[in-house]
């Protein structure tokens, strides 16, 4: 009898550990998240799951290309977390001209786009400690061109893999 209470509480501190372990590694290092939209087709589609990575952004930093998970900003008016395509870093100059984006004057090469983007968009400067944002799938998503730049305080962690569906599992960045 004794050596069975002794195995209740072992087991029983053994799975308060194990759910505190979990949470705490959701919370503070990866978690997983589903796309809701199209607004990153081609590449992510609706129902694809993804690893966050919530940690090495803080010490490896942000680059052109990344796909970035964030709190939406308020100008957005929306209350709910986005998923875009990191386009310009702080310092740089956006501008969208007959479909082709441009970086500092430079066209940007943009292999992942659905397709280019009907609208012209004016040259900013993206501000210091923030990101200009776009979706892969131009004409349908909701991004920086219509709320504004991302502040860097927003940014919850990097898409590193798509784990589901299992036919498409992919790394994305190390």
């Amino acid at each position: 009898m004794h050596l069975e209470r002794k195995n209740i509480i072992d087991w029983g501190v053994t799975l308060v550990f194990a759910v505190l372990l979990a949470l705490g590694i959701r919370a503070y290092v990866a978690e997983a998240r589903w796309i809701p939209s199209e607004s990153m087709l081609p590449t992510l589609k609706i129902g694809d799951r993804l690893i966050i990575d919530k940690v090495s952004f803080h010490f490896s930093g942000i680059s052109r290309g990344d796909m970035i998970v964030f709190e939406a900003p308020p100008a957005s008016k929306l209350d709910e977390v986005l998923i875009k395509r990191v386009i310009g870093l702080p310092g740089d100059t956006v501008a969208i001209k007959n479909g082709i984006v441009y970086i500092n004057g430079a066209p940007l090469d943009e292999p992942y786009e659905l397709e280019k983007p009907r609208d012209d968009y004016k040259a900013i400067t993206v501000p210091e400690n923030s990101l200009f944002v776009m979706g892969d799938n131009r004409n349908k998503s909701y991004d920086s061109r219509f709320w504004g730049v991302v502040p860097e305080e927003l940014i919850i962690g990097k898409a590193v893999a798509r784990f589901y569906p299992f036919s498409s599992a992919t790394f994305f960045t190390l």
